[in-house]
């Protein structure tokens, strides 16, 4: 193995100055960065993120979420923190088992308001360009030529074999599977919003015509996913329930 960096100097040159900049954007806005432990006794329990074990120390964290989720139920205000983070199974030509993940908190804002605040972060980095913002729903009308939303299970299924998802039995990687095709021809920014319930996470949900969504946003670039975010669930007992499910 060569001793030399796999990233070119001028890259991690170009990072440095993207580092700055972030904590220059929050430090206007009176955003505290705090910096939480990447080992934890726990991990999450998303069943699509898979932890990496650190035998007899726990796990290494997939995000600071919850480490950071503890910091504001004891009264900490609006935080930020910017570090490595871990996740098994995550290697590819945009994926690394280590990356550097930027996690932010607000309190007292909307969903609304914290969708201008990451286009404002990703014109500060990336420059001034317009966005175009659909809901799923929309974004899955416009693509397929029909309204996916409101297939059932079984036709979501056969819809996403017949695109290429082959021995699929779960709707809810057939609907994503569809999604992804969807968001990837899109070259534009891309912000989407109103995700299915499934996709809900730890969002809240909000009631709709026929079916819940989430209050639940990303954003895209070039159909690359960018950012997620959302309106934080605080029902305790729903929050419960969600986990007891991913646990099952």
């Amino acid at each position: 193995m060569s001793w030399r960096p796999t990233a070119p100097i001028a890259n991690l040159e170009a990072r440095g100055k993207i580092l700055a900049q972030i904590r220059n954007f929050f430090a206007a806005r009176g955003v505290l960065e705090v910096q939480t432990p990447i080992i934890g006794s726990h991990t999450v329990t998303d069943v699509n993120i898979h932890s990496i074990e650190v035998p007899g120390l726990g796990f290494l964290q997939t995000s600071p979420e919850y480490q950071m989720k503890r910091l504001l139920a004891a009264g900490m205000s609006s935080c930020y923190q910017i570090g490595p983070v871990f996740r098994a199974d995550e290697r590819g030509r945009w994926h690394h088992s280590e990356f550097t993940l930027l996690e932010w908190y607000r309190l007292g804002h909307s969903l609304d308001d914290l969708i201008q605040e990451v286009k404002d972060l990703f014109d500060l980095v990336l420059g001034v360009a317009p966005y175009e913002k659909l809901t799923v729903a929309e974004c899955l009308r416009d693509f397929y030529q029909q309204d996916v939303f409101q297939l059932d299970e079984l036709a979501c299924i056969e819809k996403a074999k017949s695109m290429g998802l082959l021995e699929c039995s779960d709707y809810a990687d057939a609907f994503d599977f569809l999604l992804d095709l969807a968001t990837e021809k899109r070259r534009a920014r891309l912000i989407l919003t109103d995700y299915p319930v499934h996709g809900a996470a730890l969002a809240k949900v909000k009631p709709n015509r026929k079916a819940g969504t989430a209050l639940r946003f990303e954003f895209f670039l070039e159909g690359l996913e960018l950012a997620n975010g959302y309106d934080e669930l605080q029902d305790a007992e729903e929050l419960e329930r969600r986990m007891n499910a991913d646990n099952r």
